[in-house]
């Protein structure tokens, strides 16, 4: 059984995540020319739509992790979004000085990010079937 503090821990670090995939969501959607520039200097096919389809996942999974729905789902599905993200676009590997370095400190980031999902969807209870 969790204490007051400890849900008060996990509502307050489930709603940063949230707030890490909002706002990145909604820029895509806003302003896209400067993320499909980027997407196309780490050669990502189909980057327009590609782009959209993730600014409407970021938007929708965070607004699910804020109402706290479905939160194992959404959390796992955005460890998949990371781990795809890490290989196509902070591929460090391929690029060398400064460039390289940025790249690397975004992966690493990302794992940071990445493990913090993989603690909510391990505490989070599974979403039960309407019927």
């Amino acid at each position: 059984m969790q204490n007051k503090a400890s849900k008060i821990y996990i509502i307050a670090g489930r709603s940063l995540l949230a707030l890490y995939f909002l706002v990145p969501g909604i820029a895509k959607l806003l302003a896209p020319a400067s993320q499909v520039e980027m997407m196309q200097h780490h050669n990502i096919p189909y980057a327009l739509p590609l782009l959209y389809i993730a600014g409407i996942a970021q938007i929708a999974g965070a607004l699910l992790l804020f109402a706290n729905r479905y939160v194992r789902l959404v959390s796992l599905g955005f460890v998949l979004y990371i781990i795809a993200i890490n290989v196509l676009m902070h591929d460090f590997w391929n690029f060398t000085g400064t460039e390289a370095a940025h790249e690397l400190q975004n992966f690493i980031k990302n794992l940071g990010i990445l493990a913090g999902l993989l603690v909510l969807a391990g505490i989070s209870p599974k979403q039960k079937q309407a019927g």
